[in-house]
């Protein structure tokens, strides 16, 4: 061995070495690199999904566990080399367990719609029907629609909201006693309200159905108590871990109060159908250094101030939907109850044009489909506004209403030319811009990720 070899002897070493090769031995990618963080630094996300990751999350990660495969689970695998992948793994099954209150606990999936496709595949036959809930009434396209495997594979029905813009329980229930759905989905990208899982159980029940609950935009105020939890209502629960559970990209796999019951028409339980899903079924390999890193994120989750946090972004989730309205908008479901707020664009606006008019200004957000939508889901009329970022960054009240006026106008100064084409001012552009690169100055994400 070479005299002025460094000596790696543990995970601080490797990331030392890890970055300084990267910074001298690959100048173009380590640039790409520190331009995304000053990019996120400078820029507003009120994207719903939006939520930054703890440094030790990161370093989780880039740990040395992503050299290993691990196939099997804890205990069972098909490789040898796995002691301590067994110990990381079986630490996020305990604190994924502890946090949701589950009895069952999978923490493999690379994503949330691999965690729902593994469940479908394991209780569904292809054809079967399943009822989720419609994309232009704040469901996720994951659930259901036709450009989806859920759509694709399965026969999917949809359900909506009423004129208030609250789910409509009885026309689930009426669709669910027609229809006799194998599966139920309750699960949003863009619902705004509380979504009553227990009534979505007395539904299946009724109706003969397997009840799955996807959480992956209200993980973070289920674990803290700010929205009813539907580990025990739901027989299955999945959720991501890289939106409000600020870990990384990738999903879970939960059952309650019905793990070690047996799935009507097959003889295993909800558990063992469960874990065999994933592997061998659907995945291979689990990316266990990522596994980690989700172990780090559940351990924050039980912190005060991860709390805290979450506390925040229900009160900036009231503030801008009270906002949006004093400037005139409709805010779809009338408030918040969560972490979104859905607008109605006016003026012939798309949500299209709307999402590129405001990264150009430097706030990032997600164009969504609307009740009564007529425009494709690649255009749409909607915006889904989320507070995670802004509540991470530790807006007041008056900041806060300060970022929708800006984001009032942008919308306000575009002139549509089509629904994706649009004109801005090139000095509107840059002195809103410059208000944005305020606003993050004044409430930088780096005080949150150094707390």
């Amino acid at each position: 061995m070479a005299a002025n070899t460094l000596q790696l002897k543990d995970q601080a070493d490797l990331l030392r070495r890890g970055l300084a090769d990267l910074r001298t031995e690959d100048f173009e990618l380590a640039s790409l690199l520190d331009a995304e963080v000053a990019r996120q630094h400078r820029t507003l996300s009120l994207a719903s999904s939006s939520c930054a990751v703890k440094p030790r999350t990161l370093v989780a990660c880039a740990s040395a566990l992503v050299n290993v495969s691990a196939e099997g689970i804890p205990g069972k695998r098909h490789r040898t080399g796995c002691e301590n992948v067994d110990l990381v793994e079986s630490l996020a099954i305990r604190r994924a367990r502890e946090l949701f209150d589950a009895q069952y606990a999978g923490v493999q999936s690379h994503s949330a719609s691999n965690a729902i496709s593994q469940v479908l595949s394991a209780l569904l036959e292809p054809g079967d029907t399943l009822l989720g809930m419609a994309h232009d009434h704040g469901g996720d396209l994951t659930l259901g629609s036709p450009a989806i495997f859920t759509g694709a594979y399965y026969k999917a029905l949809r359900y909506g909201t009423n004129s208030d813009g609250l789910i409509d329980y009885e026309q689930v229930r009426s669709l669910a006693l027609a229809h006799r759905p194998r599966i139920i989905i309750c699960g949003a990208s863009a619902y705004s309200r509380v979504v009553d899982f227990e009534r979505f159980r007395g539904i299946a029940d009724e109706a003969g159905a397997i009840l799955l609950a996807d959480i992956s935009h209200i993980a973070g105020l289920v674990v803290t108590g700010r929205h009813p939890s539907p580990i025990n209502a739901a027989h299955v629960t999945t959720t991501c871990t890289h939106k409000q559970l600020g870990g990384p990209r990738g999903g879970l796999i939960l059952s309650g109060r019905d793990a070690h019951t047996k799935v009507p028409g097959l003889k295993a339980t909800f558990s063992r159908v469960l874990e065999q899903a994933v592997f061998p079924r659907m995945q291979g390999a689990p990316a266990v250094n990522l596994i980690a890193a989700k172990a780090a994120a559940l351990g924050y989750a039980k912190s005060a101030q991860f709390d805290a946090c979450m506390g925040r972004v229900r009160t900036l989730a009231d503030e801008v939907a009270s906002a949006f309205q004093a400037h005139g908008y409709d805010v779809v479901g009338g408030r918040s109850e969560n972490h979104t707020v859905l607008i109605r664009l006016r003026g012939g606006l798309t949500g299209a044009i709307a999402e590129l008019a405001l990264e150009d200004c430097g706030i990032v957000v997600n164009k969504h489909r609307v009740p009564g939508e007529t425009r494709t889901s690649s255009v749409t009329s909607g915006l889904c506004i989320g507070t995670g970022s802004l509540a991470q960054r530790n807006l007041d009240s008056q900041a806060c209403r300060h970022v929708v006026a800006l984001v009032c106008q942008v919308l306000g100064s575009v002139t549509p030319l089509g629904e994706q084409d649009y004109q801005l001012a090139h000095e509107v552009r840059e002195t809103l811009r410059s208000a944005v690169e305020a606003v993050c100055a004044d409430y930088p994400i780096a005080d949150y990720l150094e707390s």
